[in-house]
C-alpha cells in the first residue's frame, strides 16, 4: 500500500468517525451534560468544553463564592494519560436573596466553559472518552446535594478541529459573557466611614453605572446581604460596602479580588489596600432603573421625543384645567375667522416657547451658579405665588364682566390685548406655562432630568420640544377650519360662556392662596386676602370708569389701588410657615408618614424595612390628585401595615436643597417622584407620575418580598 493511499484511507476513516457525543444526566432538579465547542480534537490541540446545567424553574446552583450560604459547583475529571482540563470560566452570578441572607448563583441554563488539551501523541482515528464527576448543591426553599457522572466522547483527527456543531455558539457566547480583565485600577479602604472600594479606568468614565455591584471571590470580606451604595466619579465609581469578619482578624486583607458589575458589563478586578483616588467619587449615585422611565441612557433625539410627548400629556394634567378656560375663550371669538384663529394659535405658540426657553435659561444660569433648583422653582417663591393669585383673580373678574379690556374676548388673557388680540394670545401662552409647567407629566421627568445635566444648547432644544408638545393641540385646533366651523356663530352665548369660564380662574386663585398658606403661614394668607379685596375694588373702579363720566379720576384711583395690591404681596419678605411637629406640608392624607431625610432612609434600609418615599409639593396639582386618588386609600393603608413599610414624605413646597439634590440623583428635575425600596437592599423602583391604588399596593407587596 502506498503512503498516499494509506493517508486517503485514514482521512476517510476520520470523516466517517462519529462526532463528539455526550448524554445528559438528570440529577433530580437539573440536567447536566458535558459539551464541546468542536466536533473532534487533534493531537496537541486545546479546545473549549463546558459543563452545561439546565436547572429546574425556581431552583438554583452556586457560583465560586456562594455568598452567605450554599456550595459552589465542582467537577472532577478522570482523563486518559496526557490529557488535561482547566478550571471553570465562571459566568457572572446573580444575587439569590433568602430572608436576611444573600447568596450568589445561577438559575435557568448556565454554561461553564473549561479548556481541554490533548497530548501530542494522542492516537489519530481512535475516539477518546472523557469522564467527569460533577457535584451540585441545588436549592429552592430547601437545598439538595446532587451528583452526576458525565461522559464526553471526541474523535481524534489529524488536523486541528474548528468550532462547529450545536454547542459552538453557546460556548462562544458564554466565554464572551464571562467577566474580563480591563485596564482598571482598584483600591479599597476600611475606615470609620466603612469599607469603600474605588475603581477607575477609561471604560468607566461616562459609562452607565446604574446597578453596579461587587461580587467578591472571598466569602469573608463583605457582608453579602448589606446594600452596596454607588458614588460616581469623573473616572469611575466608589462602592460603599459592609466589612465582614475577615477585617476583624489580626491581619486584615490587603487584597480584595472579585467581579465588578458596572452597569451591564462585568470586569474581574483585584483591589489593593490604600488611599482612595478623588476621581472615583463626588458625582453622586447614578440614575436609577425601575418601573418608571429614567434619564440614564437618553440621548438628545430620544430626550426631545420624550419632551414632545410630555408636553402633549401636560395638557391633560389637573394643573392646566384653569388655563383651558383662557384658551377656550380666546378661540371662541375667532371660530369663524380662519386667519385670525391661525394668528391666535401662532401667538399662543410663541408665548409658550418664549416662556419655556426663559424658564430653562433661568434654571441653567442658576444651576451654573451652584443653586439647587429644579422644574417648578417659580412656585417655590411666596411672592410669585401671591402675584399669580392676584393675576388669576384679575382674569376672573374680567371674565365676569367687572371690567372690560378691548371689545372682544381677545383681551381675557391678561389685559395686554393689542392689535388683533395677538398680545393677549401670547400672554395666555406665557401664563399657561408659568402655572402649568410645575406639574410633571409622564415622559417629562426623564427628558428634563437629562436636559438639566447637559450643555446649554442641548437643554434648550429639549425645553423647546416640550413647548412644542404643550402648544400643539391648541395650535392644531386653530389651524383646523372644520373643527372651528362646528362652533355657533358669535352671539349672546359667548357672553354666557365667558362668565362660566371665570369660575375655573377663581378656583386657580383659591388654589394659589392655599399654596401660599402652606409656604408662608396664616399671616401671608391674610395679607393676600386683603390685597385681593383691594384689587377687586380697583377692578370695579376701572369698570365703572368705562361707563360713567370722571373716567380719568376713576382710572387713576384704580391704578393706584392695583399697584398697592401688588406691592402688598411682593413686600416685605415672607416668613416660613410654622408647621407643627416638623410635619411636611402637602395634601391632606390619612396615611401616617414621617418627614423624609437621607439619614432616616439609610437607617430604615439598614434595618431591612421596605420604604415608600413620596417627593411632593403643595403647588403640584398632580401630586395632590395622586394623594387623594391613589395614596389616601384604605388599600394602601392596609398594605403599609401588612408589609411593615415606612412612608417617608419629602415636601418641596418651599425650596429645599436636600430634596433638589435627591431629585437630581434620580434623574428628575421636578415632582412628583415616588420611590419604593425593597427589603433586599436593591436600587429603588421608580413609580410612574400618575398613580393608582392598585399600582402602589403591588409595589409595596413586591418590595416586602
Amino acid at each position: 500500500m502506498t503512503p498516499r493511499l494509506a493517508g486517503l484511507i485514514l482521512a476517510l476513516l476520520v470523516l466517517i468517525a462519529p462526532a463528539a457525543r455526550a448524554a445528559p444526566v438528570d440529577t433530580g432538579h437539573l440536567k447536566a451534560e458535558l459539551i464541546a465547542q468542536t466536533q473532534a480534537i487533534a493531537p496537541g490541540q486545546t479546545i473549549q468544553v463546558a459543563l452545561r446545567q439546565q436547572i429546574d424553574k425556581g431552583w438554583h446552583t452556586y457560583w465560586r463564592n456562594p455568598g452567605d450560604s450554599g456550595e459552589a459547583t465542582k467537577i472532577a475529571w478522570t482523563l486518559p494519560p496526557g490529557w488535561s482540563a482547566g478550571d471553570f470560566v465562571w459566568q457572572p452570578p446573580e444575587p439569590q436573596p433568602a430572608g436576611p441572607l444573600v447568596s450568589y448563583g445561577y438559575s435557568g441554563e448556565v454554561i461553564l466553559p473549561m479548556t481541554l488539551t490533548a497530548p501530542a501523541d494522542a492516537p489519530v482515528g481512535q475516539p477518546v472518552t472523557l469522564r467527569a464527576a460533577a457535584a451540585f448543591l441545588v436549592c429552592e426553599e430547601i437545598c439538595i446535594p446532587e451528583d452526576a457522572l458525565l461522559e464526553l466522547t471526541l474523535p481524534v483527527q489529524a488536523q486541528a478541529a474548528q468550532p462547529s456543531g450545536r454547542w459552538a455558539g453557546p460556548i462562544a457566547r458564554a466565554l464572551e459573557a464571562a467577566p474580563r480583565r480591563a485596564d482598571l485600577a482598584a483600591v479599597f479602604e476600611n475606615s470609620d466611614q466603612g469599607l469603600r472600594l474605588a475603581i477607575t479606568g477609561a471604560v468607566l468614565a461616562g459609562a452607565n453605572l446604574a446597578g453596579s455591584y461587587f461580587f467578591p471571590f472571598d466569602g469573608a470580606v463583605i457582608d453579602h446581604a448589606a446594600p452596596q451604595s454607588i458614588d460616581r466619579g469623573p473616572q469611575g465609581l466608589t462602592l460603599g460596602l459592609t466589612a465582614s469578619y475577615a477585617f476583624q482578624m489580626p491581619e486584615p486583607p490587603q487584597i480584595m479580588a472579585g467581579v465588578l458589575k458596572a452597569g451591564d458589563a462585568y470586569y474581574e478586578i483585584e483591589a489593593q489596600a490604600g488611599p482612595l483616588p478623588a476621581e472615583a467619587a463626588g458625582l453622586g449615585p447614578p440614575a436609577t432603573r425601575g418601573g418608571g422611565l429614567s434619564a440614564a441612557g437618553l440621548g438628545l433625539p430620544l430626550a426631545m421625543v420624550f419632551a414632545v410627548l410630555g408636553g402633549l400629556i401636560l395638557n391633560l394634567m389637573p394643573c392646566v384645567f384653569p388655563i383651558l378656560a383662557m384658551k377656550a375663550a380666546s378661540l371662541a371669538g375667532h371660530a369663524h375667522e380662519a386667519k385670525a384663529a391661525r394668528g391666535q394659535g401662532l401667538a399662543f405658540l410663541a408665548g409658550v416657547l418664549a416662556t419655556f426657553l426663559t424658564l430653562a435659561g433661568v434654571l441653567i444660569i442658576a444651576q451654573a451658579a451652584g443653586a439647587a433648583v429644579g422644574w417648578g422653582f417659580q412656585l417655590q417663591s411666596p411672592p410669585v405665588v401671591a402675584a399669580l393669585a392676584l393675576l388669576m383673580l384679575a382674569v376672573a373678574l374680567n371674565l365676569s364682566g367687572v371690567f372690560e379690556i378691548g371689545t372682544s374676548l381677545q383681551g381675557v388673557g391678561s389685559g395686554l390685548a393689542g392689535r388683533g388680540g395677538l398680545a393677549g394670545a401670547f400672554f395666555v401662552g406665557v401664563l399657561a406655562v408659568v402655572v402649568a409647567a410645575p406639574c410633571t407629566a409622564p415622559f417629562m421627568a426623564p427628558a428634563l432630568g437629562w436636559a438639566l445635566t447637559q450643555n446649554a444648547a442641548s437643554s434648550l432644544l429639549v425645553f423647546a420640544a416640550l413647548g412644542l408638545g404643550f402648544a400643539a393641540p391648541f395650535v392644531a385646533v386653530s389651524f383646523a377650519p372644520g373643527l372651528l366651523a362646528r362652533l355657533p356663530r358669535p352671539g349672546p352665548w359667548m357672553d354666557h360662556l365667558r362668565k362660566v369660564l371665570a369660575f375655573p380662574m377663581y378656583g386657580a386663585a383659591a388654589w394659589l392662596l392655599w399654596v401660599l398658606t402652606l409656604q408662608a403661614g396664616p399671616m401671608a394668607m391674610a395679607r393676600l386676602l386683603a390685597a385681593a379685596i383691594v384689587l377687586a375694588l380697583a377692578a370695579w373702579l376701572f369698570g365703572l370708569s368705562q361707563v360713567r363720566s370722571g373716567r380719568l379720576a376713576l382710572r387713576g384711583g384704580a391704578a393706584v389701588l392695583a399697584i398697592l395690591a401688588v406691592v402688598a404681596v411682593l413686600f416685605p419678605a415672607y416668613q416660613g410657615a410654622a408647621l407643627p411637629g416638623g410635619e411636611s406640608s402637602g395634601a391632606v392624607a390619612e396615611l401616617p408618614y414621617e418627614p423624609y431625610s437621607a439619614e432616616r432612609l439609610a437607617e430604615l434600609r439598614a434595618q431591612g424595612a421596605p420604604v415608600f418615599v413620596n417627593f411632593t409639593a403643595a403647588w403640584c396639582v398632580t401630586c395632590q390628585v395622586n394623594e387623594q386618588v391613589a395614596l389616601a386609600r384604605q388599600g394602601v393603608a392596609e398594605s403599609l401595615a401588612s408589609t411593615g413599610a415606612v412612608y417617608l414624605k419629602g415636601d418641596w413646597t418651599r425650596k429645599d436643597d436636600v430634596i433638589a439634590a435627591e431629585l437630581a440623583r434620580h434623574g428628575r428635575a421636578g415632582v412628583p417622584l415616588y420611590l419604593v425600596y425593597d427589603t433586599r437592599g436593591s436600587e429603588p423602583v421608580i413609580l410612574p407620575q400618575i398613580l393608582t391604588e392598585g399600582l402602589v399596593v403591588r409595589a409595596l407587596e413586591a418590595a416586602a418580598g
